[in-house]
């Protein structure tokens, strides 16, 4: 009998759009031979099963559950979380789906809480000897002065929200009169704030796929972009180009695939991750991870995929068999 399938996208964050725009392609690339897909849309309080543009039913929040226009009762074998952002990245779903035993496709609840929060992340890994950025943590209501950010940090520097995605607030500051705006950004989509030394060097990003029977690292990819950093327009708009594989020594592509599955199971992560980092003087540098990456056509991780011969169904299949073993 074929599993019912939940793939929720939306949510609560500037990340809407990329978000819907991932969850659709993944619906799209289910095998639907296997499984019976159902593609719910989370905005807000509504939580609705799409049927067709016109046709859509709530889901009851208690059991995760809905009754089909034809009323027929559905209940959901695991849910495939596509949400970039609140409520899907930071730990909140995870958390509800955890209480109502249905398993689902992300790191757990802990795990997603801790990356989602950058600062966090970066502390809870200063042991392991992965190479940081230094940083000042801001926290919504503090007093800091642009000097003492300089002072500290230093000229070009990143200011970008603590809890956000997608490069949505992030400003690259040269000036110290810049600081304030930038800052006024970021805390526009987050309650804290990180303002980080900016490293210059090559821009890599590595997808790292792990269930319970195999891992899977995937191939590193360069992002160069045309503008300042790898911001919105970069990552969604073809102003930049990504190369995969990235055309770099073997040996500092080893480093870079050992230290990924070293900070993947550092951090107890599952299923499809993406890590970012800044290259600099043959040192690796850690950006960040993220826990529920892209999967639209312009997104990372399905071009690493298709460089290895894997298709999306095919890694959906993995991830969802692995997932379903779980419950």
């Amino acid at each position: 009998m074929k599993k019912n399938i939940a793939v929720i996208y939306g949510g609560n964050s500037s990340e809407f759009e990329v978000s819907v725009n991932s969850g659709r392609q993944v619906a799209a690339n289910i095998d639907s031979t296997r499984y019976r897909i159902y593609e719910v849309l989370l905005m807000g309080n509504s939580w609705a099963v799409q049927f067709s543009e016109n046709i859509a039913v709530e889901v009851n929040k208690s059991d995760f559950s809905f009754v089909s226009p034809q009323g027929e009762r559905v209940e959901f074998d695991a849910a495939f979380i596509i949400i970039h952002g609140t409520p899907g990245e930071d730990g909140l779903l995870q958390s509800y789906f955890t209480m109502l035993d249905i398993p689902y496709t992300s790191s757990n609840a802990f795990v997603s809480t801790l990356t989602f929060n950058k600062y966090a992340t970066k502390c809870f890994l200063r042991d392991t000897g992965v190479k940081l950025a230094k940083d000042v943590y801001i926290k919504k209501g503090d007093k800091i002065e642009p000097e003492e950010l300089v002072r500290r940090i230093g000229l070009p520097m990143f200011i970008k929200p603590n809890a956000s995605g997608s490069s949505y607030g992030i400003s690259k500051v040269k000036d110290i009169k810049e600081i304030k705006k930038a800052l006024d950004i970021a805390f526009s989509e987050s309650d804290a704030v990180l303002a980080e030394e900016y490293i210059s060097g090559r821009e890599l990003q590595q997808g790292v796929f792990k269930t319970a029977k195999q891992s899977i690292n995937l191939p590193i990819t360069e992002i160069i972009s045309e503008n300042e950093f790898f911001d919105y327009e970069a990552k969604y708009e073809g102003k930049s180009k990504e190369i995969t594989p990235a055309d770099i020594p073997a040996e500092l592509a080893g480093r870079m695939i050992r230290l990924s599955s070293l900070i993947y199971e550092h951090l107890g992560c599952y299923g499809i991750v993406r890590i970012d980092y800044i290259v600099h003087n043959d040192e690796i540098y850690f950006l960040e991870i993220n826990t529920v990456p892209g999967m639209s056509e312009q997104s990372i991780v399905p071009q690493q995929l298709q460089t290895i011969g894997m298709t999306l169904p095919e890694a959906f299949t993995l991830l969802l068999e692995d997932t379903l073993s779980r419950r």
